[in-house]
């Protein structure tokens, strides 16, 4: 709660109502409202900048305030405007095309907010701008060997607690902050409801299914999971200090895991894109699957995890069945030559 209000205090009164509007109405994360936030400090910021609005003028960017931003003000902007902050973003901030492209959803969802949902604006000046183009990459993922290999590093005291954690993140797919969530009371293991349930992002919850190497491995940590709390009983997740273990210590759990079995080049979210990628692969599972599995509100996030490996596309070739069949004549050299 004071995080928010220190925010909402640095801010002018319809921005106030704005970030309000996100986590009362929209049920928007306070981490997703605070890069809103953050988003359109950056640019009213740019704005003040641009319009010789500062007093001083030499003040320095990050000195700059905003509670005194008005509607008039507001109203104002060009999507001239924008795109000398885009260049601004880009030459002398050193943004990439993500980060670039999130401020101008920042831009847009606080523009609509004004025009269709307060009627504090007449036009959406933001109406046609264009999102940066971002080049889509292929996300790096574990094989299925370094999988197995990363599941038979975890050693010591909480040998049980972090293979338990391994094995949920490799096979549910689920985000970091999910895992840290989880609670006791969440996870069904009678008759034929094996299921978990997850908040994600923007505080939706859905079922995950457990499967059998799920179960086996939570039954195995429940056993010597620490009891007696005197806070975060329900936890399911339990630190060495005996509370709900954080997301920076399973961060430093996972990289150390990474490291010992020689695949520091990953992160505790790269076990995310390896879980969805292996039931791709190996599970045939249905995109549109995936994308519950995985929590994804639109489907064309999901798609960066149907890619295929080499073995795959190559296979798919061979397994033409037009592929056996060979020419009636191969070219003979001597026979060409004698011509």
């Amino acid at each position: 709660m004071k995080k928010r209000s220190s925010l909402q205090d640095s801010s002018f009164p319809i921005l106030q109502q704005f970030l309000g509007y996100l986590g009362t109405i929209k049920g928007k994360s306070q981490r997703t409202v605070d890069e809103y936030y953050l988003d359109l400090r950056t640019f009213f910021r740019f704005f003040k900048l641009d319009r010789n609005l500062t007093d001083p003028a030499d003040m320095e960017f990050a000195d700059i305030p905003i509670d005194d931003i008005t509607l008039e003000q507001i109203a104002s902007v060009t999507l001239s405007d924008v795109y000398r902050y885009m260049n601004f973003l880009q030459s002398e901030r050193k943004n990439g095309a993500a980060a670039r492209a999130r401020k101008v959803s920042s831009l847009r969802t606080f523009f609509k907010y004004l025009t269709l949902t307060t009627g504090l604006l007449k036009e959406n000046q933001v109406l046609q701008l264009e999102t940066p183009k971002i080049k889509k990459s292929l996300p790096k993922y574990l094989t299925l060997d370094q999988s197995k290999q990363l599941l038979e590093e975890p050693e010591g005291a909480f040998r049980e607690r972090d293979f338990c954690m391994i094995t949920l993140f490799l096979n549910c797919g689920i985000r970091l902050s999910e895992l840290v969530g989880i609670n006791i009371s969440d996870i069904h293991r009678t008759g034929n409801d094996r299921s978990m349930r997850v908040v994600g992002k923007g505080n939706k919850e859905r079922l995950v299914y457990l499967n059998d190497a799920c179960l086996q491995a939570i039954e195995a940590y429940l056993q010597v999971r620490p009891r007696n709390l005197k806070q975060d009983r329900d936890a399911l997740f339990i630190s060495k200090q005996n509370k709900r273990i954080s997301n920076k210590t399973v961060q430093y759990i996972i990289k150390k895991y990474l490291r010992e079995a020689g695949l520091e080049q990953y992160s505790t979210h790269k076990l995310r894109h390896t879980a969805a990628t292996l039931m791709y692969q190996y599970g045939h599972v249905d995109v549109r699957v995936l994308k519950e599995i995985l929590g994804h509100e639109n489907l064309s996030t999901t798609e960066i995890y149907t890619h295929l490996s080499n073995e795959q596309m190559q296979e798919a070739i061979e397994s033409n069945p037009l592929s056996e069949i060979s020419p009636k004549h191969t070219f003979n050299p001597e026979e060409e030559s004698s011509k």
